[in-house]
């Protein structure tokens, strides 16, 4: 199977050009992603725990799902393809912003995105894929706030990033 890989881009989002994920991470180029935020009729936020076996991160808490668009996919469908893949349901995804964040890791892979907010609702429960997903929860954006204030660590740093920088675009009814 070949290796996925994600679109490059320039700081104006405009394809340049294509290179496997890995090499991306490891040569901390930019390229497109997105991040699905899904709420609930409470507003909650749906956050899953990324599985022990993830390249990066493992086992940090993060947003519904996020990934990297393919080629021609629009951050919508790209969006509904991996919230099917990781969380086993569909809904309608709206977007809201995006903006570029740089993120080294300890194992040496650096994220750098041009990162997409997408937002949708649904209140029932997911199927998650256990090779993506360790768990998931609903929870407050002020629980999630306090949480992530009293243990950074237990957070992706996109997640982290997307709180202190954009809390009050996910901050509404989707």
């Amino acid at each position: 199977m070949e290796e996925e890989k994600v679109i490059l881009v320039n700081e104006k989002n405009e394809q340049i050009g294509l290179m496997p994920k890995m090499e991306a991470h490891e040569k901390a180029v930019l390229h497109r992603a997105f991040s699905v935020f899904i709420f609930n009729d409470k507003n909650e936020l749906m956050i899953q725990q990324r599985a022990l076996s993830k390249y990066h991160t493992p086992g940090l808490w993060a947003n519904t799902c996020c990934s990297h668009q393919r080629e021609g996919e629009s951050n919508i469908d790209a969006g509904k393809r991996r919230l099917q893949e990781e969380m086993g349901f569909v809904v309608d995804l709206k977007e809201s912003i995006s903006f570029i964040y740089k993120a080294p890791f300890d194992n040496g892979l650096t994220e750098h995105e041009f990162d997409h907010i997408l937002l949708g609702k649904y209140n029932g429960e997911p199927i998650i894929n256990p090779d993506e997903v360790a768990s998931w929860k609903w929870m407050s954006l002020d629980a999630i706030r306090k949480d992530i204030e009293a243990h950074p660590e237990r957070y992706t740093a996109w997640f982290k990033v997307i709180f202190d920088k954009f809390y009050e675009h996910i901050n509404v009814k989707a």
